[in-house]
């Protein structure tokens, strides 16, 4: 991808992979709300839980804490609030336009979150779904774990 008409690249690549949630949109408010509602419910501080939910599958997050809960059943529960509630979500500032300036084939998304919830929010921010997405569904290891950025790779 030629990128010598932006100051942002000193060099060349044949593409990009991007994070979702802090790097092309915000959804914190969605997140403090829908998580902080089932802390709530599952006797969790909700502060504390917010340090360790993000950027992981909610799976993931369910079995480390423990709880005597099925974390499959909770994580679609979550999903679904957070498919629900759209409100607070934006973009970052720039990422639409800087998105636009990228070869579509070139660029992916690597998200912890689950597909659909992954394309709410992308529409909730006003960013177009990218032709190519690794979303927690298709993994089996989550992050911090590269195996959602190598198989985005892969198929850039």
């Amino acid at each position: 991808m030629d990128t010598s008409s932006s100051a942002i690249f000193t060099k060349n690549f044949a593409a990009l992979l991007f994070d979702m949630d802090g790097t092309l949109l915000n959804s914190m408010a969605v997140v403090e709300r829908v998580w902080g509602s089932w802390a709530l419910r599952n006797g969790i501080d909700p502060v504390a839980l917010m340090k360790i939910v993000h950027g992981v599958r909610a799976v993931d997050t369910i079995r480390a804490l423990g709880l005597p809960v099925d974390p499959e059943q909770e994580a679609r529960i979550l999903a679904e609030a957070e498919i629900a509630d759209v409100e607070g979500i934006v973009e970052i500032p720039g990422a639409v336009s800087f998105l636009k300036t990228l070869p579509p084939e070139r660029w992916a998304i690597v998200t912890s979150a689950p597909l659909e919830l992954a394309a709410r929010r992308l529409e909730a921010a006003g960013i177009p779904v990218p032709r190519h997405m690794v979303t927690g569904e298709d993994v089996s290891v989550g992050k911090p774990d590269p195996q959602g950025y190598l198989l985005a790779a892969q198929r850039l």
